[in-house]
């Protein structure tokens, strides 16, 4: 049976169990999403992000009269 566990390496306890996880060699495997290349939801690709944040900011510069 394979278990996912969500983890948050932020706390001290995480912290000490992805230390004591990393130690067994089989049994225990960590998934990256960077090189499996599956983008979690709520990400945007770099192209992406640059479109949508020219778009905000030139609302931001309209709103504020920096832009026509």
């Amino acid at each position: 049976m394979i278990h996912t566990v969500k983890i948050d390496d932020t706390t001290r306890n995480g912290k000490k169990l992805i230390t004591e996880l990393r130690r067994y060699r089989s049994g225990v495997e960590f998934e990256n999403p960077a090189q499996s290349g599956a983008v979690p939801e709520g990400y945007l690709s770099a192209e992406e992000f640059r479109i949508e944040s020219t778009k905000d900011l030139n609302e931001i510069c309209r709103k504020h009269g920096l832009l026509q």
